[in-house]
């Protein structure tokens, strides 16, 4: 098996993946700055409907339809087990930062911001996905995971 993309062999559209990341960054942005949890309460809620099969009724994904039809960004195939094990990734980083908030741990709240804003930048600018490298090491260790 080598280290490229598919994994899970079903595609799903990169493009609104990454715009729904980026419609996700802004949210935990706008959190950062004003520190009204209910930023992170939507994404988390959004990221619960579009991973247990509610996608219609997420509004991210649905901005990020619009979005995409309305500058007509091309349509760029991608492998869908990557990216929903980085939604995964991305419910955890949300409810991390949930507690942390909650508990007034400040420092260890904006190093856990720091690396989700990190991991997303790298998927909205290079392309470049974490949960897919991630995913490649998991399936070397365990052939049926997220089967």
């Amino acid at each position: 098996m080598s280290q490229a993309c598919p994994l899970a062999f079903r595609l799903i559209d990169g493009t609104l993946a990454r715009i729904s990341t980026v419609g996700v960054s802004l949210f935990v942005l706008l959190f950062l700055f004003t520190h009204q949890s209910g930023f992170l309460f939507f994404v988390l809620v959004d990221f619960i409907m579009r991973l247990y099969g509610f996608k219609k009724y997420s509004l991210i994904l649905n901005a990020a339809i619009l979005i995409k039809k309305i500058f007509a960004f091309k349509t760029e195939m991608t492998d869908a087990g990557a990216k929903r094990l980085a939604a995964h990734f991305g419910v955890l980083f949300i409810i991390l930062l949930i507690l942390e908030s909650f508990f007034s741990l400040h420092v260890m709240l904006y190093i856990t911001a720091a690396i989700f804003l990190l991991c997303s930048g790298l998927e909205i600018v290079f392309g470049y996905c974490i949960g897919c490298k991630i995913y490649f090491i998991v399936k070397k260790i365990y052939p049926s995971f997220m089967e």
